[in-house]
């Protein structure tokens, strides 16, 4: 069920999968960040996080400008305390964003897997 379908960011809930899914398309400007922060709260209070995965699938991101970096770490650590079963954030397509994804989970204390593609969940 898509919950959001915005130019930028679209989110939905696999109820079968128990997983909550946000794909960010280009790039969250801040002008952005206030609207995709309050669809996602409003996503997530939907379902009980403890039984759900988060996948934030990251295929479409762009590089982020130096500057946006701050905004990338206080994300991905944002997605960390969210209380899900797990979390998965899937590889940007470009290899720039990548190396920036990956360099901004070291620095934080990420509690989810960078992964190559969407992870199929076994509901138990």
């Amino acid at each position: 069920m898509i919950v959001v379908d915005k130019k930028k960011y679209k989110m939905e809930i696999v109820e079968a999968k128990q997983e909550v899914r946000v794909q960010v398309h280009g790039l969250i400007r801040e002008g952005d960040a206030a609207s995709y922060l309050a669809d996602l709260q409003e996503t997530i209070n939907k379902v009980s996080r403890r039984d759900y995965v988060f996948v934030v699938d990251a295929t479409h991101q762009t590089p982020v400008p130096s500057k946006v970096v701050p905004q990338l770490e206080e994300t991905m650590q944002f997605y960390s305390g969210l209380g899900f079963k797990e979390v998965f954030v899937v590889k940007p397509s470009s290899k720039i964003a990548q190396v920036q994804i990956r360099n901004v989970l070291e620095r934080i204390q990420f509690t989810g897997s960078l992964v190559d593609n969407v992870p199929h969940s076994n509901v138990h």
